[in-house]
């Protein structure tokens, strides 16, 4: 019976969730419990035991046009997965959707054998039928079949975070998180996330297998997923905001164009420097194909907002 009840409200919570973000909405949850603006840890132990600098790189864009097929020079992808790594950067965050496969095949190409302490993390559960199309199968079969070759891909023996990419409201969520857990039971998955969910439904995720990090889209000019920060901080599980920069709708906004003049910077470099101050879980994987701007990106790292800078950003 509590599976049941599981499964129904998981379910009416999805569409729920859904049903707000299509109509523009926000989701409405308790304010944060870190002081915003005033966060200064430079690393974050994900599931308590992998720790990473907390600017991480989003290895989805080193793939061709539409996230399908492989980049129109795939040599400069390869230096700039090498760049990521010399530069500090112990994060990368992929998934077999990304091509698909040829962003996980790039960074075991680039960077296999992986440095000690590099951390990987992938997801599963979103197919393509084709450039800039995206459709949830969240079946355990699926999913079972998407961890192996997400394994064999990248050239490992277990994969450190794995995540659902999105969930699938065809399927009930017992299932599709069970097959994760029976993944992580086989050694396969060290830990498992969700990517846009609520509070609620991470809450009734945690519930089937342990949850130890949220990827919702999240930067300063879009903060619908407040609520969710918000469980994570309390539950200190990792927020990876992915769009840390926009994505292709880019940024607006006068104040951190000021900011960004004042410190001699660009407003990407604003935003990523705004959400590291955001809260100690934040975790931001920003992605681009140019070492230039992956340089400008990683010097985010070392730009500190003053607290009325930040609030300015923030307004």
């Amino acid at each position: 019976m509590d599976d049941l009840i599981t499964r129904r409200r998981f379910l009416e919570v999805s569409m729920a969730t859904g049903a707000t973000v299509l109509a523009g909405g926000k989701i409405l949850g308790a304010a944060s419990t870190s002081t915003p603006g005033t966060a200064t840890n430079p690393t974050f132990r994900i599931g308590g035991d992998l720790e990473v600098n907390r600017l991480g790189f989003g290895a989805m864009r080193i793939t061709g046009e539409g996230i399908w097929g492989w980049p129109p020079d795939r040599a400069n992808a390869v230096k700039v997965l090498k760049r990521v790594v010399d530069l500090g950067v112990n994060l990368i965050d992929t998934a077999d959707a990304y091509g698909p496969e040829t962003s996980e095949l790039l960074i075991a190409e680039a960077l296999h054998p992986y440095p000690k302490g590099l951390v990987i993390a992938t997801k599963g559960g979103l197919t393509r039928p084709g450039p800039g199309q995206w459709e949830p199968n969240g079946r355990p079969d699926y999913l079972k079949a998407c961890v192996d070759r997400s394994l064999k891909r990248l050239k490992l023996d277990r994969i450190d975070l794995y995540q659902l990419h999105r969930i699938d409201p065809k399927v009930p969520a017992e299932e599709s998180l069970g097959a994760l857990k029976e993944a992580q039971q086989a050694g396969k998955i060290r830990h498992i996330g969700l990517s846009e969910v609520s509070a609620e439904q991470i809450e009734l995720a945690s519930k089937i297998v342990p949850i130890v990090s949220i990827q919702n889209r999240y930067n300063f000019d879009d903060r619908k997923w407040e609520s969710a920060l918000a469980y994570c901080e309390k539950e200190n599980l990792g927020f990876l905001p992915w769009a840390p920069v926009g994505g292709n709708h880019g940024l607006s906004g006068s104040a951190a164009e000021t900011v960004a003049k004042a410190h001699n910077a660009d407003v990407y470099r604003v935003a990523l420097a705004w959400l590291l101050q955001r809260s100690p879980v934040m975790l931001p994987i920003p992605g681009t194909q140019n070492i230039q701007h992956l340089e400008d990106n990683c010097a985010a790292a070392k730009l500190k907002l003053t607290p009325e800078e930040w609030k300015s950003v923030a307004a």
